[in-house]
């Protein structure tokens, strides 16, 4: 009698990385200082208190407290702010590059995990069709051996 054989499956895999750890191993200390920079522009604590500033500097300079350093219309002001916006823009930008990088590096990190995913799917289907064939083998010989029994 012929045994049902079933196929064999490697279930070798690359280690699974964190993207996380990945891109902190590989920022550098410019890509750290834009992260740091974006997420504080980018915070209420900041926008609340650049506004408490210039609303001080406003009324500082329209009631003369101290010196019309910056008369209306508050053209050293607006040169602050202009260079703040300058700066803040790029370094900004180089943030949501690297941020876009990392969102690639992640995107390709999901990519192998369904890929081998897929690989372990199709084993398992295989071996599942293997077995479907194993029992219908097994429900064959267990009814001609009935049939033997009943004839007898």
């Amino acid at each position: 009698m012929k045994r049902p054989t079933f196929p064999t499956f490697s279930h070798i895999h690359q280690t699974v990385q964190n993207v996380n750890e990945l891109d902190k191993a590989q920022a550098s200390m410019g890509d750290r200082a834009a992260d740091w920079v974006a997420q504080i522009v980018g915070s209420w604590t900041f926008i609340i208190g650049q506004s408490v500033l210039l609303v001080i500097w406003i009324i500082l300079n329209v009631t003369a407290w101290i010196n019309h350093w910056d008369p209306y219309p508050f053209i050293l002001m607006n040169l602050f702010l202009s260079m703040q916006a300058a700066f803040t823009a790029p370094i900004i930008m180089m943030s949501q590059n690297r941020q876009a990088d990392r969102d690639r590096l992640e995107a390709h990190n999901d990519f192998l995990i369904n890929k081998e995913a897929e690989e372990e799917i199709r084993a398992i289907l295989v071996h599942l069709e293997a077995q479907n064939e194993a029992l219908a083998e097994i429900h064959r010989l267990l009814a001609n051996l009935s049939q033997k029994q009943e004839a007898s």
